[in-house]
C-alpha cells in the first residue's frame, strides 16, 4: 500500500474529522487546538523551554543536538510507542507541529524508521488556525442566519438540537448562557471555541444550502465571547420566537438547572454534590443581587435554601418551582422584553417549541 502524501487540504481535514496528533508541547496544545487533535508532544514544556533557550544562545544546530539528547533512550522509545499506537489506531490520520517544520518532520522520520509512513500537515497548527479564522469570515458572509429567540425557559436550546441546520453555540461553549448557566465541567478555551464554531459552520455550508439557525445569544456565553463578526451578523438577523407558558418554562428550568445539573454535580462530587449544587445556585443568584434589589434577592435566596432542603428530605420540587417562577416573571421576562425591543431583525414566526421546529423544517 503506497504511503499517503502530506497534505495542505485543511478543508478536507476538518470536513472529514481527520484524527491528528499534535507534536507541540502541552502548554501550546492547551492554549488552542482542534476537536480531533490529540496531544502527543515531541517535547515536554520544560524540554521545549530548554531547547528554546539553547537556540537563542547558541543557534539552531546546538538546539537540535540538545533536543535529540533530551529525547533519547527510554524517553524516545516511550514516545515513539505512543505515536506508533496512534498511527495504527488511526490509519487515516495526520501529524503536525506549530508550522509543519522540524518537530513534525522529526517524528515523521522516526516513525518511518519503524516502518510506519505517516503524513504530516504542511504549515502545521498555524496554517490550520489561520484557515479556520478566514473560513469563519467566509461562512458568516455566506450564511443566512436565523435566530431562535424567546424568553428564558422556553427551551430554545431544545429547538436548536432538533434542527439539522443549526449550530449549538451553548453546546460548543459548554455553558447554558445565563447567569446560572455555568456547568461543573470546564468551558473550552476561547481559541478552541472559535475553532469548533468555524468547523461547525464549514460543515453546514459544504452543501448549497445556506440557512443556519443559531440561538439568540448575548456577547458572552459564560467567559467566552462570540466573534465580533458573528455578533454583527446576529444584530440584524431575522428571528423565530419560541413561546411557552410560564408554567411550562418553569418545568424546563427545573429539568435543566435542578435535576440535570444536580445529577452532574452528584456524578462528579458524589455525596458532596447536592451541597455544592445548592451553593453554586446561591452564588449565581448573588451575582444579580443588585439588579434584583436587596429585599427580593433575600426572598428568593431563602426560598431556594428551603427548596434544596425539601428536595433532599423527600424529593419535593414545589419550592424550586416557586423561586424559579419569581425570577422568570420579575427579572428575566422584563429584561427579555427590553432586549427584544432593541432588535432590528424581522420576526418570521412565533409559536411553541413544536410549532417552531415544524416551521423551521419547512423553511430550511
Amino acid at each position: 500500500m503506497p504511503a499517503r502524501p502530506d497534505t495542505a487540504d485543511y478543508r478536507e481535514l476538518f470536513l472529514t474529522d481527520a484524527p491528528m496528533m499534535d507534536m507541540r508541547a502541552p502548554a501550546e496544545f492547551s492554549h488552542g487546538a482542534f476537536p480531533t487533535a490529540h496531544s502527543l508532544p515531541l517535547l515536554t514544556d520544560d524540554e521545549r523551554a530548554q531547547v528554546g533557550t539553547c537556540y537563542k544562545r547558541q543557534g539552531q544546530a546546538a538546539a537540535i543536538t540538545l533536543g535529540h539528547q533530551l529525547v533519547a533512550g527510554a524517553t524516545r522509545a516511550g514516545r515513539l510507542a505512543r505515536w506508533s499506537e496512534f498511527a495504527h489506531r488511526h490509519p487515516q490520520g495526520y501529524l503536525y507541529c506549530f508550522r509543519g517544520g522540524l518537530r513534525s518532520q522529526t517524528v515523521q522520520q522516526w516513525l518511518r524508521d519503524e516502518g510506519i509512513d505517516y503524513p504530516l500537515v504542511r504549515g502545521g497548527y498555524k496554517a490550520m488556525r489561520r484557515f479556520l479564522l478566514e473560513e469563519l469570515e467566509r461562512s458568516l458572509e455566506r450564511a443566512e442566519l436565523i435566530l431562535i429567540s424567546g424568553k428564558t425557559g422556553t427551551g430554545k436550546t431544545r429547538v436548536i438540537k432538533r434542527l439539522s441546520r443549526s449550530v449549538d453555540l451553548e453546546g460548543l461553549a459548554n455553558h447554558r448562557g445565563s447567569t446560572f448557566g455555568q456547568l461543573p465541567e470546564p468551558q473550552p478555551g476561547q481559541i478552541d471555541f472559535e475553532n469548533a464554531l468555524s468547523i461547525a459552520l464549514l460543515k453546514l455550508l459544504a452543501s448549497e444550502q445556506t440557512r443556519v439557525f443559531v440561538e439568540d445569544e448575548g456577547r458572552l456565553i459564560g467567559r467566552l465571547y462570540l466573534p465580533e463578526s458573528l455578533r454583527e451578523r446576529m444584530t440584524g438577523s431575522p428571528m423565530v420566537v419560541v413561546e411557552e407558558s410560564l408554567e411550562q418554562r418553569v418545568e424546563v428550568i427545573v429539568a435543566d438547572y435542578v435535576l440535570d445539573l444536580g445529577r452532574r454535580f452528584a456524578d462528579l462530587y458524589g455525596d458532596d454534590g447536592p451541597a455544592l449544587h445548592g451553593q453554586k445556585l446561591q452564588d449565581d443568584l448573588g451575582r444579580i443581587r443588585k439588579r434584583l434589589g436587596g429585599q427580593r434577592y433575600q426572598q428568593v435566596s431563602d426560598v431556594m435554601t428551603a427548596a434544596f432542603a425539601a428536595q433532599a428530605a423527600g424529593g419535593d420540587l414545589a419550592l424550586h418551582r416557586q423561586w424559579i417562577a419569581t425570577l422568570l416573571a420579575q427579572y428575566y421576562d422584563p429584561m427579555y422584553e427590553y432586549q427584544l425591543a432593541q432588535r432590528a431583525g424581522q420576526v418570521l414566526f412565533c409559536g411553541s417549541r413544536e410549532a417552531v421546529v415544524h416551521w423551521a423544517a419547512g423553511a430550511g
